[in-house]
Parts: C-alpha cells; structure tokens; sequence
C-alpha cells in the first residue's frame, strides 16, 4: 500500500516477523476504466534526494511513475462526466498529484496568485456546479498562509455552486492548540474548524489528528485517517524477529497511539519516556519506564517539530542499552533544529510520511518518506461513493 518515495540506503536489519493489518487499496475509478497508476516502484535516488529525472510540480518533486498518461485520463473523463472533482493548493501538489492519479483522475484547474500587498487571489478554471469538490490543502507551515488559501479556494467552490466541499487536510495546522493548559489561554484548534465551517466547507478529510478530540470542535462531518497502515506496511518489509522489537512512546501523551502500534507489530512490549516540559518547544527527558536493553526501539509520535523530544528520547534509549533506535511519525514539520538532531547518529532511521512536503535541503541519509496518497485516495473515493471503511480491509482507516 506503501509508495516509498525517497529512501536513503541503510544497513539496518529489517522487521521480518511483524503482524501488519490487510490492506490493499483499490482503486475504483482506475480498475473500472483500464486506468491503472503503479504506485510501487521506488523513485530514483541521489544521496536521498529526488533524481533529476522526476517530474516537478510547483516546485515539489513527483516521481514519473506516479504521473498518468495525460491523454487516457481525458479520455476517462470524458467518457464518464464524473461528477468527482480533486484541485489542489499550493501547500502539497505532489500529494494532490498522486491522489488524482490513484483514482485515474487529473487534477481541477484552479488558478492561485498572490497580489504584491500579500492578499491571495483564487478562481476556479472549470466549472464545479453540482459537482463533489476535494481541496487538497495541509496548513502546513507557513500555517497561516496556507490556512487563509485553504478558506478562500473553499469559498470559491462554494460560489461557484458546488454540491458538496470536502478539505482534505493531510496535516491539520493548530491541532496542537486543543485545550487550555493556563489560564487566558485562546483554543487555536476550535478557532479554526470553525473557520473551515463558516467557509463553506461540507466535511473534513484529515490524518493522524495530535489529539482524538480535535473531531468534536467540527459541526461537520469529520473523516480522521491513520497513517499507521502505511508505516507498518513498510516495516513489515524489513527481517528482523519479532522478539527483539520494542515499541517507545516519547512522552506519557502518546502512550494510546504507541499500545495500538505496538499490537500491530506482533504484539511487541511498550516502553516509555518520562519528559518535564519547560516551555513551548523545550523538552527535557527525565527517565524510561520499561526495558530497551539490546533491543530495537521504534519511537511512535505523530509528529516531529524540532525534534527536541524524540532526539533526546532517543539519547536516553542509547544510555538504556538499546541497539538501535527507529523514529516513526506522520507528519514531518521539521523545524530548526529538527534535521541536526535527527541526522546526528542517534536514528538507524527516520520514517515519515508526506503529508507535508520536505523541502529538498531537508534531505538526510536516514530519511525515508512514504505516501499516503493511495489511503487518502482511497478514503475520497469512499466519501464519494456514500462507502463505509469499516469493512475489511478497510477497516484500519478509521473510516466510520
């Protein structure tokens, strides 16, 4: 299900023994049509970086495989007039691109400018009346700009008369802002569905959301993803027995998201990491509880900002007598000093995912990136046809 985009070589040992959930996307519209996108080829690398040879979309590398022949996939639409439509932001078109190829689809024209005083200028290239809109949009950083272009395209749908509007958001900026923790602090995460809400926006597609109650700020439908499946399918590709896994929370929060990890990697034992936070941004590790002695630690998180928590985590995993440490996560924010941390020696590797596009100077030899286009498209497609996911084996998106 995995597409692995950019992997740099390691002599790591792999993870033979693990007990992954059946997946096999499907792609409806491409089976239906003869329109099929190979999205199991590995890209071409250069030290982990893109090769020369892939194709570039607003700046963001596409490997050619993923890129369907332009003229089957008119000739698909035209034939069937779906009524399916996918554009993209300027955020992640990369992301946008696989997903359109995934459902034999190329992607809406929309046309995206910003005006010198920094204002954001939307129109739609092709009519959406009646029709089930997709917009493709994570607000990643630049949060802010990325958000305000994610509300405008939706307004523009909306008058442009379109059916229905879905914001497919791989990554959901502010989701971290949940709750109050002091007094007179504001709750960002509210904030903002209820401007995706008001925008015009019919449901949200997002993945991997920091925290489960994220949902609940939403007076819309709300269809929350995992990444999960696409991680442990390429952890399932790697030979190593089972008894010298371990699986490691880097702090008390994310122990429910590490248990659930843990059962899909043959029931593996859980460890975790005991941090006092200071400030914003600042983590300091204080103990381990569980045992990591001459095993493989897999660190689970849903996200890597600076680093600071899963790079020190890692250290004390070391000092405990771990044999090698993995870092696993959804979204890759990476801000400084994330990549110093993470390309220091202390991970055999580091596995995420492209929800959020990684900037070419971002690239380190233990980085790998996998895509969740085939599950995002999978889900649209679900959405699209009134499908539940909670048939197998389907049943690990999270789909209700």
């Amino acid at each position: 299900m995995s597409t692995l985009l950019h992997s740099a070589p390691t002599s790591s040992p792999s993870f033979s023994h693990i007990t992954t959930p059946p997946f096999a996307p499907i792609s409806r519209i491409s089976l239906r049509n003869g329109v099929r996108c190979n999205a199991i080829e590995a890209a071409k690398l250069e030290n982990g970086r893109p090769s020369a040879s892939e194709f570039v979309v607003g700046g963001n590398a596409i490997p050619s495989y993923v890129v369907a022949p332009n003229a089957r996939i008119q000739d698909l639409v035209n034939r069937n007039d779906t009524r399916l439509r996918i554009f993209s932001g300027t955020a992640n078109p990369a992301l946008a691109q696989e997903i359109a190829c995934y459902l034999g689809l190329e992607l809406g024209k929309i046309k995206i400018k910003r005006f010198a005083d920094g204002e954001i200028y939307v129109q739609l290239q092709e009519s959406v009346r009646g029709c089930d809109v997709f917009l493709v949009q994570p607000t990643c950083p630049p949060a802010n700009e990325n958000l305000m272009e994610l509300l405008i395209m939706i307004d523009a749908c909306r008058r442009a008369s379109a059916k229905n509007i879905t914001a497919v958001i791989p990554y959901f900026g502010y989701a971290r802002a949940d709750r109050k923790t002091q007094g007179r602090e504001s709750i960002a995460a509210k904030l903002v569905a209820n401007l995706i809400t008001e925008a015009g926006a019919n449901r949200v597609l997002a993945c991997d959301l920091h925290s489960g109650q994220s949902m609940g700020y939403f007076d819309i439908p709300v269809d929350h993803v995992y990444g999960q499946p696409v991680i442990l399918d390429y952890l399932a590709s790697k030979t190593i027995c089972s008894d010298d896994l371990v699986v490691v929370s880097p702090d008390v929060g994310g122990v429910a998201r590490a248990r659930a990890f843990a059962k899909k990697l043959s029931d593996a034992p859980l460890a975790i990491v005991d941090k006092r936070r200071h400030g914003h941004n600042v983590a300091e590790v204080m103990n381990l509880i569980g045992d990591v002695r001459g095993k493989v630690a897999v660190m689970v998180d849903d996200m890597i900002d600076t680093a600071g928590t899963i790079a020190k985590g890692a250290a004390l995993l070391h000092q405990e007598g771990a044999r090698e440490v993995y870092a696993c996560t959804t979204h890759a924010v990476f801000s400084p000093p994330a990549i110093e941390r993470l390309s220091g020696g202390l991970f055999q590797e580091v596995i995420i995912t492209n929800t959020i596009p990684v900037a070419e100077q971002n690239y380190f030899p233990q980085l790998t990136v996998l895509s969740v286009a085939n599950l995002l498209g999978e889900t649209v497609w679900r959405v699209h046809d009134d499908c539940s996911g909670g048939i197998e084996p389907y049943s690990s998106l999270g789909i209700d």
